[in-house]
């Protein structure tokens, strides 16, 4: 995917607002999702540095939830998707973990945490998977708040 089709994933993906009850919704789905499609992954979502919804699925492993700490740390410092924040260092011909001088075990812009966006407030939070390659992590997430957003 190109820099530009991801940033127009985020400004496509905007909420009115974001709720208890929106995370619930949204996580719900990510798990209903993954369920049908036996993914092995991890879901977190994070408002505000509160942790509102969390669920590991069968073949996740603890170190999913550490991949989830490091994307959702991308996307907390640079308001953005992982996932674009990497393909932005790809685009100018390098790497975020050659360019960025952040610890690496810190900070993964690998794709599967998007941000929670409020229209008229910006980033508040972020939505992560973690247990598939980063391209299909990113789907899952972005997939699942398109249906959220469309109801």
């Amino acid at each position: 995917m190109s820099v530009a089709e991801l940033e127009a994933q985020e400004r496509r993906l905007v909420f009115r607002r974001f709720t208890h009850d929106d995370a619930w919704a949204l996580g719900s789905l990510l798990v209903e999702l993954a369920r049908e499609r036996g993914a092995p992954v991890a879901v977190d979502i994070h408002r505000a540095g509160q942790q509102l919804f969390h669920a590991a699925l069968a073949g996740s492993t603890p170190d999913n939830d550490a991949w989830i700490a490091r994307k959702r740390r991308v996307v907390e410092r640079y308001g953005a998707a992982s996932y674009l924040v990497g393909a932005r260092f790809r685009a100018k011909g390098t790497t975020f973990e050659d360019s960025s001088r952040l610890d690496a075990d810190v900070y993964a812009a690998h794709g599967g945490s998007f941000p929670i966006t409020v229209e008229d407030v910006g980033v508040v939070g972020a939505v992560t998977v973690s247990g598939l390659p980063q391209l299909q992590d990113h789907r899952l997430v972005v997939e699942a708040l398109e249906r959220l957003l469309k109801e």
